[in-house]
């Protein structure tokens, strides 16, 4: 049965995907058009193991899907708003001034 779930616990889901640099590479992909396993793993230049784990970890987010076809399984963005998304995200930081970091950066390991 598919509930909603609060608005904390998906900022929190998307932030934990977004966290990881092959999570980030997997979701830019996939925003620009759905994928097979191995194409992904070939066009990002990793190990098909190493992206099994990752796109086990944004399907357990919520944010990709899987698709049969045929005997193979392509993947794709779980709504297509995520692609937005990203690329409100991607602008926004952007626009940030990048020499500024949190006065605690170091301490809490952000920024």
């Amino acid at each position: 049965m598919l509930t909603v779930a609060p608005d904390i616990e998906v900022l929190a889901r998307f932030g934990r995907a977004l966290a990881d640099p092959i999570r980030c590479r997997i979701l830019l992909a996939l925003r620009d058009a759905p994928a097979y396993p191995a194409d992904l793993a070939d066009a990002l230049g990793i190990s098909r193991t190493r992206l099994s784990n990752h796109l086990a970890c944004l399907r357990d987010c919520g944010l990709v899907v899987t698709v049969p076809d045929g005997r193979r399984t392509r993947y794709e963005l779980a709504d297509e708003r995520l692609g937005h998304a990203l690329d409100d995200l991607r602008t926004a930081v952007v626009a940030v001034a990048t020499d500024r970091t949190c006065v605690d950066a170091e301490a809490k390991g952000c920024c």
